[in-house]
C-alpha cells in the first residue's frame, strides 16, 4: 500500500466510540449526526423509485431533476447558479474527494483552517499533497481567524485552501467580509479555494437568506472555487450518501468523467428522494434548524454553569466544543468519560493539534432531556475527577 495511506492517522472518533460498543448505557454525542430519523416524505419517495424498478445506471452528474432542483435551491439562498454546474455525488465525503482529486496532484502545496474535520486534511494527503494548516485561535472564549497569518500561508505557490465554514467542531464561522479578503487573496495567488458549507443552514445568527455567509455570495462563476454540500445535515439523511458540487463551468466535463471512475453515479431512489427532500425543505429544515437552535440554548448555558468547563459559542454547526480545566489530554478524558461516566464525546485532537485538551459534543439530540442527563454524568465524573490522573 502507498506510503501516504500507511501514514493516515485512524480516526480518533472512531477510537473512543469503539470504547462504548456493545454498552446500552452510554448516551453518545460523539458522531456529527441528529438521532431523528429521515422525514417520512423523503422515504416514502425513495420507496416509490423502488417499487418502480428504478435500480439502473443513472447519469454521471445526476438526474437533470435532482440538478435543477440542487440549481432552484441554491438560487433562492445565494445568486443564481444554473443546473449545468451541479455535479451530484455519493455523500458529502465523495463531493470534498472528488474536489481534491480534480485539483491536487502530489507535490503540491495545500493549506487548511484547523481545527477541522480529519477528512479534510487526510483528503490531499492521500493524493501526495503537502498539507499545512492556519489555526483558528481562541479569544475570549470564542475561535477567530487571524486574517494576516492565512494570508502569509497562502502563497503564489499555494495550489488549494480548503475552508470549512460554519466549521466542524468549533461553530466558527465566517462573515461576508472575511470570505471576500480570501476570495480576493485567492484571485492574487492563483489559488483554488474548497469551501465544505454543509452547515450553512445550521445557522443560528438573524439572515434574512436564513443561511450563513457562503463564498458563492461573493464570486463570480468562473472563479476558482468548488463548493461542497451535503443532504446529510440539514435534511436528516446522513445515511443516504448523497451531496452535490458547485463548480465553475470549464471542471464540469472533467468531473463527470472523475465521478465515473470513483462511482459511475449515485442510486435513483436516493436522487429521487433528495429531490422530494427539496421540494418539501421549507417543512423540513426550517424545523430542524429551530430544533437544533433550542438543542444548543439548552446544552450550551448547562456547560457554562459546570465548574472548570470553558465553552465557546457556536454560531453554526450541530456542536458544542469545550474544555475542561485540569484534563488536557482530550483522548485520554473522552474514553474515561465513556467507560466511567457513559458519555460519549469526540476528542478535540481529532480535529487538529491546536483542539488538544478539547471535547465535541453533538447536540443533535431528538430529546433534549438526553442533553441535560449529559451534562449531569459529566458534573458527577469532574467531582470524582476534578484532576487528569497522572
Amino acid at each position: 500500500m502507498r506510503q501516504a495511506i500507511h501514514n493516515l492517522e485512524a480516526s480518533k472518533i472512531r477510537e473512543v466510540a469503539n470504547a462504548g460498543l456493545g454498552r446500552a448505557d452510554v448516551l453518545a454525542f460523539w458522531f456529527g449526526e441528529s438521532d431523528e430519523v429521515t422525514p417520512e416524505v423523503i422515504r416514502q419517495a425513495a420507496i416509490d423509485s423502488l417499487q418502480r424498478g428504478e435500480t439502473f445506471y443513472a447519469h454521471n452528474l445526476g438526474l437533470p431533476a435532482l440538478r435543477e432542483a440542487v440549481a432552484r435551491y441554491t438560487s433562492r439562498l445565494h445568486p443564481a447558479v444554473d443546473a449545468s454546474r451541479i455535479a451530484i455525488t455519493s455523500g458529502g465525503v465523495n463531493a470534498l474527494m472528488l474536489a481534491v482529486q480534480a485539483l491536487v496532484e502530489a507535490g503540491d502545496d495545500v493549506v487548511a483552517i484547523t481545527p477541522v474535520w480529519p477528512n479534510l486534511t487526510a483528503q490531499p494527503a492521500i493524493m501526495g499533497a503537502r498539507v499545512r494548516t492556519v489555526a483558528l485561535q481562541p479569544v475570549e472564549g470564542e475561535w477567530t481567524l487571524d486574517m494576516a497569518a492565512l494570508r502569509a500561508a497562502v502563497t503564489t505557490g499555494t495550489r488549494l485552501l480548503i475552508v470549512n465554514a460554519p466549521n466542524n467542531p468549533t461553530g466558527w464561522t465566517l462573515t461576508r467580509d472575511e470570505q471576500q479578503q480570501i476570495l480576493d487573496h485567492c484571485r492574487d495567488t492563483g489559488t483554488w479555494i474548497l469551501a465544505d458549507e454543509v452547515y450553512e443552514r445550521l445557522y443560528y445568527e438573524p439572515t434574512a437568506n436564513r443561511c450563513a455567509p457562503s463564498f458563492l455570495d461573493v464570486a463570480s462563476a468562473d472563479d476558482r472555487l468548488v463548493v461542497a454540500h451535503s443532504f446529510s445535515k440539514s435534511f436528516l439523511m446522513t445515511g443516504w450518501r448523497l451531496g452535490w458540487l458547485v463548480l465553475p463551468p470549464a471542471l464540469m466535463d472533467g468531473m463527470g468523467k472523475l465521478i465515473e471512475f470513483n462511482t459511475s453515479c449515485a442510486s435513483v431512489f436516493t436522487q429521487r428522494a433528495a429531490i422530494a427532500a427539496l421540494e418539501h425543505t421549507e417543512d423540513i429544515t426550517p424545523r430542524v434548524v429551530a430544533h437544533l437552535k433550542a438543542c444548543r440554548d439548552t446544552l450550551l448555558p448547562l456547560l457554562a454553569q459546570v465548574p472548570g468547563v470553558k465553552v465557546a459559542p457556536a454560531q453554526g454547526g450541530m456542536y458544542a466544543f469545550f474544555q475542561i480545566d485540569g484534563h488536557t489530554d482530550s483522548l485520554a478524558t473522552a474514553k474515561r468519560l465513556v467507560v466511567e461516566a457513559g458519555l460519549g464525546l469526540a476528542p478535540g485532537e481529532a480535529f487538529a493539534p491546536e483542539a488538544q485538551g478539547w471535547l465535541r459534543w453533538c447536540f443533535a439530540s431528538k430529546d433534549p432531556q438526553r442533553l441535560v442527563e449529559g451534562v449531569s454524568r459529566l458534573k458527577i465524573w469532574l467531582a470524582a475527577n476534578p484532576q487528569a490522573k497522572p
